[in-house]
């Protein structure tokens, strides 16, 4: 057989352990399938009942009737996540953040994905080149949504330009097929100042909306620029007066769409907003929080939940003194929160420290992009207090390590505070600032 998809783990209690699967065992088929990747495997898991065809270490070949939910799980891991090799991006787009990084960094920093399988099992955004008829057809038949697109523009010649592949245009073509399929997708524009924005931002729109209702989101987002661009595509970044003109356009459109649809569909980065020294729209502008991994709607809805959270308080006279620091993005919403938290707890002092993004370059802003070694040097001699609060999104998911490798400890021990990681909710920010209450 050409696909043999090695079990390394198998989750206690689970069907698979039930079963007598283990890791080293060999997925070989389900119902009589040969599976090909995850695809495949998650199609066929659908069914009832399943037939698997499994191949001990020695050799041994078992067949394994199995009934269970629709949805319930065996419970396995294999060796290879997407059950097939990663597919790697064949772009060179123009404003590439992967080729703005620096030397010296853990390889999987420089690895660019183009995969759409990682598009349904974490959500990133693909841009359709390197995905063939049969890939297409495949989440079509097996009706797989939903499906998150980069788009950037819906001129294929320009499409062609900005992603630097002659065969970009082209891709597009395929979006026709998710939407014949009936597909659910939500798609992504970044900006490039003088490039795709003005009148081409507004023909991308126009030309988006023909894909309503199954094009359920599309976000505008600002380029990245670091300082790392020698030899790449001499991008500007975006004023302030160019970003209060993307907002006019994305807000007539807003109205527009919602009008006939009944949703806002076309959404602006926060990013946008600051920028533009404009408020933030209003809950419901954001149809549900669609894009919140984009960077769109997540600052209305951490102020939101802050504010539920702070409304269900009775303040009183705790005493605590702490420090956060974050990227200069967030820094006015949250100065703002802590100043309404003060109001009901006079007592508690926080520090609030904005980093300057010196190692990717200043027009970075995003606290998420702020290295270990950022914070060390400019909190190095500040008054922290207690604790340093830090949000979660500085640290690569499920590990204590920033971008740059140093670790919480490393910080720690630099500093000579103890660190506490923030989760991302406005609740979750409350608890950490205010602490446990002890009278």
């Amino acid at each position: 057989m050409k696909h043999v998809h090695v079990v390394s783990q198998v989750e206690p209690g689970s069907i698979g352990e039930e079963m007598g699967i283990g890791p080293g065992d060999k997925l070989l088929g389900i119902n009589g399938n040969e599976i090909s990747d995850v695809f495949d495997y998650y199609y066929y898991m659908e069914a009832e009942e399943v037939l698997l065809l499994i191949e001990k270490p020695d050799g041994e070949q078992w067949e394994l009737e199995i009934e269970k939910d629709e949805d319930e799980s065996l419970g396995l891991q294999f060796e290879q996540s997407l059950m097939d090799e990663y597919r790697s991006c064949r772009n060179k787009c123009m404003f590439c953040f992967i080729d703005q990084m620096p030397e010296g960094m853990r390889d999987t920093l420089y690895f660019k994905d183009d995969d759409s399988r990682l598009s349904f099992l974490q959500g990133n955004y693909i841009t359709l080149t390197n995905m063939s008829e049969e890939d297409v057809e495949r989440i079509v038949r097996y009706h797989l949504e939903p499906i998150n697109i980069s788009f950037q523009t819906t001129n294929p010649e320009l499409r062609c330009r900005m992603l630097h592949n002659r065969f970009a245009g082209d891709a597009l073509k395929k979006v026709d097929i998710l939407y014949q399929g009936g597909i659910q997708m939500n798609g992504q524009i970044v900006l490039c100042k003088g490039v795709n924005d003005k009148d081409e931002l507004e023909r991308s729109i126009r030309d988006l909306t023909g894909y309503l209702p199954f094009l359920r989101s599309v976000s505008v987002v600002p380029v990245g620029l670091t300082k790392y661009r020698d030899g790449l595509y001499p991008l500007e970044p975006f004023t302030k007066e160019d970003a209060r003109e993307v907002l006019k356009t994305i807000h007539a459109w807003q109205d527009k769409v919602y009008e006939e649809y009944g949703i806002h569909f076309i959404h602006a980065g926060d990013e946008w907003y600051i920028l533009a020294e404009e408020e933030l729209p209003e809950e419901e502008r954001y149809d549900g929080y669609l894009q919140l991994e984009n960077g769109v709607g997540m600052l209305r809805l951490l102020f939101d939940e802050f504010e539920e959270g702070l409304k269900a308080l009775e303040g009183d006279l705790r005493k605590r003194e702490i420090s956060l620091a974050t990227g200069r993005l967030a820094y006015p919403y949250l100065k703002r929160m802590l100043g309404r938290l003060r109001e009901k707890f006079p007592n508690v002092l926080v520090r609030l420290y904005p980093i300057e993004n010196h190692f990717f370059g200043e027009r970075i802003t995003v606290s998420g992009l702020i290295t270990g070694q950022d914070l060390t040097e400019q909190l190095k001699g500040k008054e922290l207090g207690a604790a340093l609060l830090l949000p979660c999104n500085m640290l690569r998911i499920g590990e204590e390590v920033f971008l740059d490798d140093f670790t919480v400890q490393d910080v720690e021990n630099a500093l000579q505070v103890p660190v506490d990681i923030v989760k991302s909710s406005g609740q979750d920010f409350i608890n950490a600032v205010l602490g446990p209450h002890t009278d």
